[in-house]
């Protein structure tokens, strides 16, 4: 029994961090909620040039890849750097919660889905189903797109992913992709990702500057000077 208790201890001891984690207790109800209050009225984001943005249906592959993408890299520092684990879910959550807000007090929405696909293939039908699980409301900023930004920026500033070109290169490539993505498939305003990625600047400054150094770990403590 006091082995069990120990070793429950310890695992509790090494992911403590775990807590951040609860952050989804949070978000997802209150995005529930803005979903829901969003569709009965909603302010139009809108610009001219989305009117000139192909559709184009295969890009709704790296539109998936998202979820795999910032779950991946989550994952990898929740057991691998506790401190870039942080940093991360400071990152993501900061501009989680300022889309929150935003959506709550500004309801708004986008008119950009075609009325139909001229070709039915794979593609299309898989961006059918997204339509229909995610209604056209509460776009503003893009969480895809701030959230890819958000995952790369981790990646790239990991001391040991910063040995693996080629990891990074692709990572590189997907959160372009993902950015592309949202507007490709007419799930986002341009004016959704270029939010994204004034706020991801913006946050980046926060989080990857000085503002977060009471996170700094130190192996040797300096000496007292006298």
């Amino acid at each position: 029994m006091k082995g069990l208790i120990f070793m429950i201890k310890s695992i509790f001891q090494k992911y403590k961090h775990a807590f951040l984690l609860l952050y989804g207790f949070v978000y997802f109800p209150w995005f529930l909620y803005n979903e829901k209050i969003s569709l009965e009225k909603y302010h139009i984001i809108y610009v001219p040039i989305d009117d000139k943005i192909p559709f184009i249906d295969f890009f709704i592959l790296p539109y998936l890849l998202w979820f795999v993408y910032v779950a991946g890299t989550m994952a990898y520092f929740f057991f691998k750097d506790v401190k870039g684990f942080y940093k991360l879910c400071f990152f993501l959550f900061s501009g989680m919660t300022l889309f929150l807000i935003i959506s709550t007090i500004y309801p708004n929405g986008q008119n950009l889905r075609p009325s139909e696909f001229a070709n039915e293939n794979i593609f299309t039908m898989l961006i059918q189903k997204v339509y229909t699980a995610d209604g056209p409301v509460n776009i503003f900023p893009s969480i895809h797109t701030y959230n890819s930004i958000g995952a790369h920026i981790a990646i790239a500033r990991n001391e040991t992913l910063k040995k693996y070109k080629g990891l990074q290169i692709g990572s590189f490539i997907l959160m372009i992709s993902i950015v592309c993505s949202t507007v490709f498939i007419k799930q986002h305003s341009i004016l959704d990702l270029i939010a994204s990625i004034v706020l991801s600047i913006v946050v980046y400054q926060i989080v990857y500057g000085n503002a977060l150094d009471f996170l700094r770990v130190k192996s040797t403590r300096e000496p007292d000077r006298v």
